[in-house]
């Protein structure tokens, strides 16, 4: 599903699911900056670690 499909889900927690991912992510960051330690994400298909040092000079969204 999209964002816009999301959005006019008739299941509340689905329409509340797309915030609840971004909050999690934004605790993992920090996290991962705070133990000194990498993510995994996902870029263009593959996945990609990120370290704590590369989260800390990402701007913040």
């Amino acid at each position: 599903m999209n964002q816009r499909e999301l959005s006019k889900a008739k299941n509340p927690d689905l329409r509340a699911s797309l915030a609840a991912m971004r909050r999690a992510a934004t605790m993992a960051r920090n996290t991962a900056i705070q133990t000194n330690t990498e993510i995994v994400i996902v870029k263009d298909g593959k996945p990609v670690r990120v370290s704590a040092e590369e989260l800390r000079k990402a701007p913040r969204t």
